[in-house]
Protein backbone atom coordinates (compact mmCIF):
# COMPACT_ATOMS: atom_id res chain seq x y z
CA UNK A 1 0.00 0.00 0.00
CA UNK A 2 1.56 3.65 -0.73
CA UNK A 3 1.57 6.31 1.22
CA UNK A 4 -1.44 8.40 -0.62
CA UNK A 5 -3.76 5.15 -0.15
CA UNK A 6 -2.68 4.72 3.55
CA UNK A 7 -3.03 8.56 4.39
CA UNK A 8 -6.86 8.07 2.72
CA UNK A 9 -7.07 5.23 4.99
CA UNK A 10 -6.22 7.19 8.24
CA UNK A 11 -8.79 10.10 7.64
CA UNK A 12 -11.88 7.98 6.49
CA UNK A 13 -10.91 5.72 9.32
CA UNK A 14 -12.82 6.35 12.89
CA UNK A 15 -9.76 7.82 14.98
CA UNK A 16 -11.62 8.17 18.56
CA UNK A 17 -12.72 4.83 17.99
CA UNK A 18 -9.28 3.47 16.55
CA UNK A 19 -7.33 5.32 18.97
CA UNK A 20 -9.47 4.85 22.34
CA UNK A 21 -10.39 1.31 21.69
CA UNK A 22 -9.79 -0.99 25.08
CA UNK A 23 -8.99 -4.03 23.32
CA UNK A 24 -5.93 -3.68 20.13
CA UNK A 25 -7.08 -2.55 16.61
CA UNK A 26 -4.37 -2.69 13.85
CA UNK A 27 -4.46 -2.26 9.89
CA UNK A 28 -2.03 -5.02 8.47
CA UNK A 29 -0.48 -5.40 5.25
CA UNK A 30 -0.83 -7.75 2.90
CA UNK A 31 2.95 -8.86 3.06
CA UNK A 32 2.24 -9.00 7.47
CA UNK A 33 3.51 -5.53 8.21
CA UNK A 34 2.00 -3.08 10.72
CA UNK A 35 0.30 -0.45 8.38
CA UNK A 36 -1.66 1.21 11.84
CA UNK A 37 -2.03 0.10 15.23
CA UNK A 38 -3.44 1.87 18.49
CA UNK A 39 -2.45 2.73 22.29
CA UNK A 40 -4.10 -0.68 23.14
CA UNK A 41 -1.58 -2.76 21.01
CA UNK A 42 1.61 -0.68 21.88
CA UNK A 43 1.02 -0.68 25.78
CA UNK A 44 -0.03 -4.90 25.02
CA UNK A 45 3.31 -5.60 23.12
CA UNK A 46 5.31 -3.02 24.66
CA UNK A 47 6.17 -1.66 21.39
CA UNK A 48 6.44 1.95 20.52
CA UNK A 49 3.96 3.05 17.59
CA UNK A 50 7.10 3.42 15.39
CA UNK A 51 8.48 0.26 16.58
CA UNK A 52 5.66 -1.78 15.65
CA UNK A 53 5.45 -0.28 12.03
CA UNK A 54 9.00 -1.27 11.24
CA UNK A 55 7.73 -4.84 12.03
CA UNK A 56 5.92 -7.54 10.33
CA UNK A 57 3.36 -9.67 12.58
CA UNK A 58 5.21 -12.42 11.49
CA UNK A 59 8.42 -10.92 13.65
CA UNK A 60 6.46 -11.40 17.11
CA UNK A 61 3.91 -14.41 16.23
CA UNK A 62 4.85 -17.59 17.89
CA UNK A 63 6.43 -20.02 15.90
CA UNK A 64 3.79 -22.70 17.22
CA UNK A 65 0.73 -20.18 15.85
CA UNK A 66 2.16 -18.91 12.88
CA UNK A 67 2.11 -21.44 10.78
CA UNK A 68 -1.92 -21.54 11.66
CA UNK A 69 -2.34 -18.08 11.19
CA UNK A 70 -0.67 -18.10 7.55
CA UNK A 71 -3.11 -20.73 6.66
CA UNK A 72 -6.09 -18.18 7.93
CA UNK A 73 -4.82 -15.41 5.95
CA UNK A 74 -4.25 -17.53 2.68
CA UNK A 75 -8.62 -18.54 3.38
CA UNK A 76 -9.33 -14.86 3.23
CA UNK A 77 -7.24 -14.17 0.49
CA UNK A 78 -8.67 -17.42 -1.61
CA UNK A 79 -12.41 -16.07 -0.87
CA UNK A 80 -12.62 -19.44 1.42
CA UNK A 81 -13.57 -17.57 4.17
CA UNK A 82 -14.52 -13.67 5.18
CA UNK A 83 -12.84 -13.79 8.18
CA UNK A 84 -11.16 -15.98 11.38
CA UNK A 85 -11.01 -15.71 14.83
CA UNK A 86 -8.23 -17.66 16.52
CA UNK A 87 -5.98 -18.27 19.64
CA UNK A 88 -2.67 -16.83 19.37
CA UNK A 89 0.65 -16.14 21.17
CA UNK A 90 2.66 -12.66 20.70
CA UNK A 91 6.36 -11.86 22.04
CA UNK A 92 6.11 -9.03 23.77
CA UNK A 93 9.13 -6.22 23.30
CA UNK A 94 11.01 -7.48 26.71
CA UNK A 95 10.42 -11.60 25.38
CA UNK A 96 7.16 -12.69 27.75
CA UNK A 97 4.70 -14.29 26.06
CA UNK A 98 1.50 -12.82 25.70
CA UNK A 99 -2.09 -14.78 24.58
CA UNK A 100 -4.49 -12.79 22.68
CA UNK A 101 -8.03 -13.45 20.94
CA UNK A 102 -7.12 -12.37 17.54
CA UNK A 103 -9.74 -11.95 14.47
CA UNK A 104 -9.17 -10.78 11.48
CA UNK A 105 -11.09 -9.54 8.88
CA UNK A 106 -10.01 -8.94 5.01
CA UNK A 107 -10.93 -5.37 3.47
CA UNK A 108 -11.29 -5.46 -0.54
CA UNK A 109 -11.42 -2.59 -3.25
CA UNK A 110 -13.89 -1.75 -5.36
CA UNK A 111 -12.45 -4.26 -8.26
CA UNK A 112 -12.85 -7.03 -5.19
CA UNK A 113 -8.88 -7.34 -4.97
CA UNK A 114 -7.61 -7.31 -1.22
CA UNK A 115 -6.27 -4.46 -0.02
CA UNK A 116 -5.14 -4.91 3.71
CA UNK A 117 -6.34 -6.78 6.83
CA UNK A 118 -8.49 -5.19 9.88
CA UNK A 119 -6.74 -7.35 13.01
CA UNK A 120 -8.60 -6.99 16.39
CA UNK A 121 -6.23 -8.29 19.31
CA UNK A 122 -7.61 -9.13 22.85
CA UNK A 123 -5.42 -9.76 25.89
CA UNK A 124 -6.25 -13.12 27.37
CA UNK A 125 -3.21 -13.83 28.80
CA UNK A 126 -4.64 -14.09 32.45
CA UNK A 127 -7.17 -16.36 31.45
CA UNK A 128 -4.21 -19.06 29.71
CA UNK A 129 -2.36 -18.93 32.84
CA UNK A 130 -6.03 -19.19 35.23
CA UNK A 131 -6.78 -22.30 32.29
CA UNK A 132 -3.10 -23.87 33.10
CA UNK A 133 -3.59 -23.68 36.40
CA UNK A 134 -6.92 -25.58 36.55
CA UNK A 135 -5.47 -28.12 35.00
CA UNK A 136 -2.43 -28.29 37.26
CA UNK A 137 -5.34 -28.76 39.86
CA UNK A 138 -7.17 -31.25 37.90
CA UNK A 139 -4.09 -33.32 37.59
CA UNK A 140 -3.55 -33.66 41.24
CA UNK A 141 -7.06 -34.15 41.60
CA UNK A 142 -7.32 -36.83 39.45
CA UNK A 143 -4.35 -38.18 41.59
CA UNK A 144 -6.01 -38.06 44.84
CA UNK A 145 -8.98 -40.01 43.23
CA UNK A 146 -6.69 -42.70 42.43
CA UNK A 147 -5.02 -42.51 45.87
CA UNK A 148 -8.53 -42.47 47.69
CA UNK A 149 -10.10 -45.40 45.05
CA UNK A 150 -7.45 -47.52 45.94
CA UNK A 151 -7.43 -47.14 50.15
CA UNK A 152 -11.14 -47.53 49.33
CA UNK A 153 -10.55 -50.62 47.75
CA UNK A 154 -8.49 -52.05 50.62
CA UNK A 155 -10.77 -50.80 53.04
CA UNK A 156 -14.37 -52.47 51.66
CA UNK A 157 -12.32 -55.36 51.62
CA UNK A 158 -10.68 -55.26 54.86
CA UNK A 159 -14.03 -54.20 56.19
CA UNK A 160 -15.77 -57.63 54.27
CA UNK A 161 -13.67 -60.06 55.48
CA UNK A 162 -14.32 -58.38 59.39
CA UNK A 163 -18.00 -58.05 58.83
CA UNK A 164 -17.77 -61.92 57.36
CA UNK A 165 -16.05 -62.78 60.86
CA UNK A 166 -18.81 -61.34 62.83
CA UNK A 167 -21.15 -62.99 61.30
CA UNK A 168 -19.79 -66.08 61.73
CA UNK A 169 -19.26 -65.79 65.83
CA UNK A 170 -22.70 -64.67 65.48
CA UNK A 171 -23.92 -68.41 63.80
CA UNK A 172 -21.78 -70.55 65.79
CA UNK A 173 -22.67 -68.46 69.47
CA UNK A 174 -26.53 -69.05 67.95
CA UNK A 175 -25.70 -72.62 67.63
CA UNK A 176 -23.57 -73.34 70.95
CA UNK A 177 -26.04 -71.25 73.01
CA UNK A 178 -29.47 -71.35 71.52
CA UNK A 179 -31.37 -69.63 74.18
CA UNK A 180 -29.26 -66.42 73.15
CA UNK A 181 -31.55 -66.54 70.35
CA UNK A 182 -34.60 -64.58 72.67
CA UNK A 183 -31.90 -62.30 74.13
CA UNK A 184 -32.63 -58.98 72.96
CA UNK A 185 -28.98 -57.63 73.22
CA UNK A 186 -27.81 -60.59 70.92
CA UNK A 187 -31.25 -59.84 68.37
CA UNK A 188 -29.66 -56.11 68.34
CA UNK A 189 -26.28 -57.48 67.47
CA UNK A 190 -27.48 -59.86 65.35
CA UNK A 191 -29.69 -57.35 63.06
CA UNK A 192 -26.22 -54.67 63.52
CA UNK A 193 -24.11 -57.69 61.85
CA UNK A 194 -26.51 -58.35 58.74
CA UNK A 195 -26.79 -54.59 58.11
CA UNK A 196 -23.21 -54.08 58.27
CA UNK A 197 -22.41 -56.95 56.02
CA UNK A 198 -24.90 -55.64 53.40
CA UNK A 199 -23.37 -51.97 53.84
CA UNK A 200 -20.12 -53.23 53.04
CA UNK A 201 -20.89 -55.27 50.11
CA UNK A 202 -22.87 -51.93 48.72
CA UNK A 203 -19.38 -49.85 49.40
CA UNK A 204 -17.20 -52.93 47.85
CA UNK A 205 -19.60 -51.96 44.43
CA UNK A 206 -19.36 -48.60 44.57
CA UNK A 207 -15.47 -48.98 45.16
CA UNK A 208 -15.16 -50.29 42.38
CA UNK A 209 -14.99 -46.92 39.99
CA UNK A 210 -14.18 -43.32 41.27
CA UNK A 211 -17.99 -42.33 40.66
CA UNK A 212 -21.22 -44.13 40.40
CA UNK A 213 -22.50 -44.90 37.31
CA UNK A 214 -26.61 -44.14 36.40
CA UNK A 215 -27.32 -47.57 36.89
CA UNK A 216 -26.54 -47.32 40.44
CA UNK A 217 -29.76 -44.99 41.10
CA UNK A 218 -32.05 -47.07 42.14
CA UNK A 219 -35.70 -46.52 43.35
CA UNK A 220 -35.31 -47.26 47.06
CA UNK A 221 -37.80 -47.94 50.36
CA UNK A 222 -36.83 -44.73 52.79
CA UNK A 223 -38.40 -46.64 55.36
CA UNK A 224 -36.66 -50.07 55.13
CA UNK A 225 -33.05 -48.08 55.40
CA UNK A 226 -34.48 -46.37 57.98
CA UNK A 227 -35.62 -49.20 59.71
CA UNK A 228 -31.95 -50.96 58.93
CA UNK A 229 -30.62 -47.73 60.28
CA UNK A 230 -32.50 -47.79 63.45
CA UNK A 231 -31.17 -51.51 63.80
CA UNK A 232 -27.55 -50.40 63.45
CA UNK A 233 -27.55 -47.53 66.61
CA UNK A 234 -30.29 -49.54 68.40
CA UNK A 235 -27.35 -49.90 71.65
CA UNK A 236 -25.80 -46.20 70.93
CA UNK A 237 -29.86 -45.30 71.18
CA UNK A 238 -30.35 -47.35 74.18
CA UNK A 239 -27.45 -46.54 76.44
CA UNK A 240 -28.38 -43.16 75.94
CA UNK A 241 -31.90 -43.58 76.98
CA UNK A 242 -32.75 -42.17 73.39
CA UNK A 243 -35.90 -43.19 71.83
CA UNK A 244 -36.36 -43.30 67.38
CA UNK A 245 -39.60 -43.29 66.13
CA UNK A 246 -39.66 -43.97 62.29
CA UNK A 247 -43.19 -41.96 60.91
CA UNK A 248 -42.30 -42.76 57.23
CA UNK A 249 -44.25 -44.90 55.33
CA UNK A 250 -43.36 -48.13 53.56
CA UNK A 251 -44.91 -46.71 49.90
CA UNK A 252 -42.23 -43.80 49.93
CA UNK A 253 -39.84 -44.26 47.57
CA UNK A 254 -36.44 -41.98 46.44
CA UNK A 255 -34.11 -42.55 43.80
CA UNK A 256 -30.62 -43.01 45.78
CA UNK A 257 -27.68 -45.32 45.49
CA UNK A 258 -27.60 -48.30 47.89
CA UNK A 259 -24.60 -47.59 49.68
CA UNK A 260 -25.12 -43.31 49.97
CA UNK A 261 -28.78 -44.19 51.29
CA UNK A 262 -27.42 -45.93 54.06
CA UNK A 263 -25.06 -43.61 55.13
CA UNK A 264 -26.46 -40.79 55.46
CA UNK A 265 -29.61 -42.21 57.22
CA UNK A 266 -26.99 -43.99 59.52
CA UNK A 267 -24.91 -40.68 60.05
CA UNK A 268 -28.14 -38.18 60.67
CA UNK A 269 -29.06 -41.01 63.33
CA UNK A 270 -25.85 -40.85 65.41
CA UNK A 271 -25.56 -37.47 65.19
CA UNK A 272 -29.06 -37.18 66.77
CA UNK A 273 -28.30 -39.47 69.43
CA UNK A 274 -24.60 -37.62 69.83
CA UNK A 275 -25.64 -34.45 70.59
CA UNK A 276 -28.75 -35.10 72.75
CA UNK A 277 -29.42 -32.91 75.66
CA UNK A 278 -28.57 -35.19 78.87
CA UNK A 279 -31.28 -33.26 81.26
CA UNK A 280 -34.10 -35.05 79.53
CA UNK A 281 -35.02 -37.92 77.67
CA UNK A 282 -33.66 -37.89 74.18
CA UNK A 283 -36.24 -38.41 70.96
CA UNK A 284 -35.46 -38.68 67.59
CA UNK A 285 -37.98 -38.70 65.02
CA UNK A 286 -38.11 -39.33 61.40
CA UNK A 287 -40.97 -38.53 59.07
CA UNK A 288 -41.14 -37.62 55.39
CA UNK A 289 -43.26 -35.71 52.21
CA UNK A 290 -43.59 -34.47 49.17
CA UNK A 291 -42.62 -30.97 48.71
CA UNK A 292 -42.75 -29.56 45.03
CA UNK A 293 -41.36 -33.26 43.42
CA UNK A 294 -38.92 -33.78 46.18
CA UNK A 295 -39.16 -36.56 48.75
CA UNK A 296 -37.77 -34.62 51.91
CA UNK A 297 -37.18 -36.27 54.77
CA UNK A 298 -36.98 -34.31 57.95
CA UNK A 299 -34.87 -36.36 60.88
CA UNK A 300 -35.89 -34.07 63.89
CA UNK A 301 -34.17 -34.33 67.94
CA UNK A 302 -34.78 -32.32 70.70
CA UNK A 303 -30.94 -32.07 71.61
CA UNK A 304 -28.68 -29.50 72.53
CA UNK A 305 -29.05 -27.61 69.22
CA UNK A 306 -26.85 -25.03 67.89
CA UNK A 307 -26.72 -21.03 67.32
CA UNK A 308 -27.81 -20.99 64.06
CA UNK A 309 -26.39 -17.45 63.88
CA UNK A 310 -23.16 -17.76 64.81
CA UNK A 311 -22.87 -21.75 62.92
CA UNK A 312 -25.00 -21.76 60.11
CA UNK A 313 -23.05 -20.94 57.39
CA UNK A 314 -20.40 -23.81 58.45
CA UNK A 315 -22.65 -26.69 59.05
CA UNK A 316 -21.65 -28.29 56.54
CA UNK A 317 -17.56 -27.14 56.43
CA UNK A 318 -15.08 -29.98 56.68
CA UNK A 319 -13.57 -30.20 60.17
CA UNK A 320 -16.18 -27.78 61.50
CA UNK A 321 -17.29 -28.97 65.54
CA UNK A 322 -19.04 -27.05 67.56
CA UNK A 323 -20.09 -28.56 70.76
CA UNK A 324 -16.53 -29.81 72.14
CA UNK A 325 -17.14 -33.45 71.65
CA UNK A 326 -13.73 -34.94 71.97
CA UNK A 327 -14.54 -37.66 69.71
CA UNK A 328 -15.90 -35.67 66.93
CA UNK A 329 -13.89 -34.88 63.49
CA UNK A 330 -16.02 -32.56 61.63
CA UNK A 331 -16.35 -34.83 58.42
CA UNK A 332 -19.86 -36.87 59.14
CA UNK A 333 -22.38 -33.79 58.31
CA UNK A 334 -19.58 -32.76 54.82
CA UNK A 335 -19.45 -36.55 53.47
CA UNK A 336 -23.31 -36.37 54.03
CA UNK A 337 -23.97 -33.56 52.54
CA UNK A 338 -21.69 -34.48 49.62
CA UNK A 339 -23.47 -37.51 49.09
CA UNK A 340 -26.70 -35.99 49.03
CA UNK A 341 -26.24 -33.92 46.32
CA UNK A 342 -24.06 -36.69 44.06
CA UNK A 343 -27.77 -37.76 43.59
CA UNK A 344 -29.37 -34.87 42.88
CA UNK A 345 -30.60 -33.96 46.22
CA UNK A 346 -30.18 -31.22 48.79
CA UNK A 347 -30.06 -31.02 52.30
CA UNK A 348 -30.71 -28.30 54.97
CA UNK A 349 -30.03 -27.63 58.74
CA UNK A 350 -32.49 -25.82 60.74
CA UNK A 351 -31.55 -25.50 65.03
CA UNK A 352 -31.86 -23.74 68.34
CA UNK A 353 -30.27 -23.65 71.07
CA UNK A 354 -31.81 -26.27 74.03
CA UNK A 355 -34.82 -26.97 71.55
CA UNK A 356 -32.96 -29.38 69.44
CA UNK A 357 -32.48 -29.74 65.94
CA UNK A 358 -34.10 -30.38 62.32
CA UNK A 359 -32.59 -31.75 59.27
CA UNK A 360 -34.27 -32.49 55.96
CA UNK A 361 -33.51 -34.39 53.36
CA UNK A 362 -34.78 -33.38 49.85
CA UNK A 363 -34.58 -36.48 47.56
CA UNK A 364 -35.74 -37.66 44.12
CA UNK A 365 -39.10 -38.97 43.87
CA UNK A 366 -38.90 -42.47 42.32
Amino acid sequence: MNKKSLDVLKSNFFPDVFNHAYHGIAIVGLDGKWLKVNKSICDLLGYTEAELLNLTFQDITHKEDLSIDLVNLEELLCNSANNYTMLKRYFGKNGNIIWAQLSVSLVKNELGEPKYFISQIQDVTDLKKGESEKEVFTEVIKEQNERLLNFSRIISHNLSTHAGNLKTLAKFTKNEVPEIKTNESFIYLNEAITNLNETVEHLKNIAESTWFEKDDLKPLSLSKYITNGIYSVNALAANNTCTINNLVTENIKVVAVEAYLDSIILNLLTNAIKYRDKNKKSEVVLSAQIIDGFVVLSVKDNGLGLDMDKYGDKMFSLYQTFHKNKNARGVGLFITKSQVESIGGKIEFKSQVNVGSQVLVYFKTA
